[in-house]
């Protein structure tokens, strides 16, 4: 997950925190037992307090827009969260990689495959699985490698730094590939 990715999500989480939070302290400081407990110098709401009156509410009523932009702004709120929660959802693995000609593209689970398939030949490899994600200019490599119990995880990761993850970089450059290993050992 990108850092602003992260940045991003981290900052919506904490302002619904404390709006939550905010909402939560406002409404039981109006209970009995709540305010009664509360020091004397936090503010309180009163008991008998009405959030919205009848007359309040009716003055409202006579102004005709402030009902469409109420429901604009819930729309647009909503809209945004579902855009947030959709880029949430969505799994960023590269589907296809221009490769600088019109029309000539390199599909992304085809170069997985590849770089499996080279990451599988490795010496003391038992299983490996390659996942590509990222966007054209940003590509990162997740290789995830199950070793056999006698495999000396230093001569296996600089196998598939010289092999697989070179020829990986040479087919995809100019653009960078970021190489992401994750190593486990398969016990006897």
């Amino acid at each position: 997950m990108s850092g602003l990715r992260t940045g991003v999500n981290r900052t919506a989480l904490l302002c619904l925190a404390v709006a939550l939070l905010g909402a939560g302290a406002v409404l039981a400081s109006a209970t009995d037992v709540v305010r009664d407990r509360l020091p004397s110098d936090v503010p309180r709401l009163g008991s008998d307090r009405v959030w919205v009156d009848g007359e309040e509410l009716g003055r409202w009523r006579d102004h005709g827009w402030w009902t469409p932009v109420v429901i604009a702004a819930l729309s647009v709120g909503v809209l945004l969260f579902l855009g947030w929660a959709w880029a949430q959802v969505r799994d960023g693995r590269l589907r296809e990689l221009p490769l600088g000609q019109p029309d000539v593209t390199l599909s992304g689970p085809a170069l997985a495959a590849a770089m499996t398939e080279r990451a599988r030949g490795i010496e003391g490899v038992a299983h490996a699985r390659v996942r590509l994600r990222g966007g054209p200019r940003r590509l990162r490599a997740r290789i995830t490698l199950v070793l056999l119990p006698d495999a000396s995880p230093e001569a296996v990761l600089r196998c598939l730094a010289r092999q697989t993850v070179a020829e990986a970089r040479a087919a995809v450059s100019p653009r960078p590939l970021i190489a992401d290993v994750r190593l486990t050992g398969r016990s006897r």
